[in-house]
């Protein structure tokens, strides 16, 4: 399974996606979050980082551009909005994240997808509505080919789109 299409009804529904992908979660892993904003990026990345087992409040790390959180596995929460240029982004020292020993999460994703390993989890969130999301992740590569397997199993038939 390369593609799953879920539905979000409220933040709690996006945080326990991302707890689900933090259960999952290996080092090394990389999801590249993409989405307008107020879509729900940093609520899953709290979802995410609960699945970790990280106690750490969670925000965007917008005007830090990059903040690391200890758990299971460190999480490496990275937020590319207020990026525009190639070089900058070349400049953050993203490789460094990307072989560590933790999990990249990255907001914004799309400003720099040509720069990450071809190997990774997609995660599109689009509004429905005020409360209601959409997220289509697609998987890029056999490891995360799995996690989506895994949560279309346990996913119920109510959060699918």
């Amino acid at each position: 399974m390369d593609r799953l299409s879920l539905i979000s009804n409220s933040t709690d529904e996006t945080q326990q996606i991302g707890r689900r992908l933090g259960e999952l979660a290996q080092a090394g892993d990389l999801l590249l979050l993409v989405g307008e904003l107020g879509t729900g990026k940093t609520c899953l990345t709290q979802g995410i980082a609960l699945g970790l087992g990280i106690d750490d409040y969670i925000t965007s790390p917008s005007f830090v551009l990059i903040r690391e959180h200890l758990g299971r596995l460190p999480l490496y929460h990275i937020d590319l909005y207020r990026l525009d240029k190639a070089e900058e982004i070349l400049d953050l020292g993203l490789d460094d994240y990307l072989s560590g020993p933790g999990v990249c999460v990255v907001e914004w994703a799309d400003k720099a997808l040509d720069f990450f390993p071809k190997e990774h989890l997609l995660i599109t969130l689009n509004h429905l509505d005020e409360r209601k999301r959409t997220l289509h992740l697609q998987a890029k590569g056999q490891r995360y080919e799995d996690i989506l397997s895994q949560i279309d199993r346990i996913s119920s038939m109510s959060n699918k789109a």
